[in-house]
């Protein structure tokens, strides 16, 4: 089995993980047998509280392999649940950063219909009798600069923040 990567924990109290989701590590297990989230979370719950057997995780919201960022995870049953139902009533918002290179706006939205490729685990713009409707709004927050440190890996990299109202980016 490979090695867990150190996962930073931003947040910890007797309900709730808040962590750092590092780019390139799945959230759950999948077909790759790669470590998991999940399962880097259930080893150091174990460690951490001495806990003889498995350690309960609750999945609640996911962040796709390629991209990082913050995530809450649930320590207990109920503490899923109560998180669940704050999602299924849109009392908990996600705001994405990306950095894209090209040109944009100073705000704006996307909207398209997106397909996924279940194999390759990537989305691809398509009809709308095919795909499932998609809406991004964005705001720029700076070209080549992030949090006042220059940061130039193409001379038209742009930072931008989001959310989506469909679920889907």
């Amino acid at each position: 089995m490979e090695k867990s990567p150190k996962i930073n924990i931003i947040y910890e109290d007797n309900h709730l993980l808040v962590i750092e989701k590092p780019v390139g590590i799945p959230v759950q297990a999948d077909s790759s047998n790669a470590i998991d989230l999940i399962t880097i979370l259930k080893e150091y719950r174990i460690k951490k509280e001495n806990k003889k057997g498995d350690a309960y995780i609750g999945l609640v919201h996911r962040l796709d392999r390629p991209v990082g960022g913050i995530m809450v995870f649930a320590k207990t049953s109920k503490a899923a649940s109560r998180l669940s139902d704050e999602i299924r009533k849109n009392n908990f918002h996600k705001t994405y950063y990306a950095v894209v290179e090209g040109t944009l706006p100073k705000e704006g939205k996307f909207e398209d219909y997106l397909i996924k490729n279940e194999k390759e685990n990537i989305s691809y713009v398509s009809t709308k009798e095919k795909g499932k409707y998609s809406c991004l709004e964005y705001t720029l927050i700076s070209k080549n600069k992030l949090n006042n440190r220059s940061f130039t890996p193409n001379k038209s990299s742009v930072f931008f923040k989001t959310s989506s109202s469909s679920g889907r980016l």
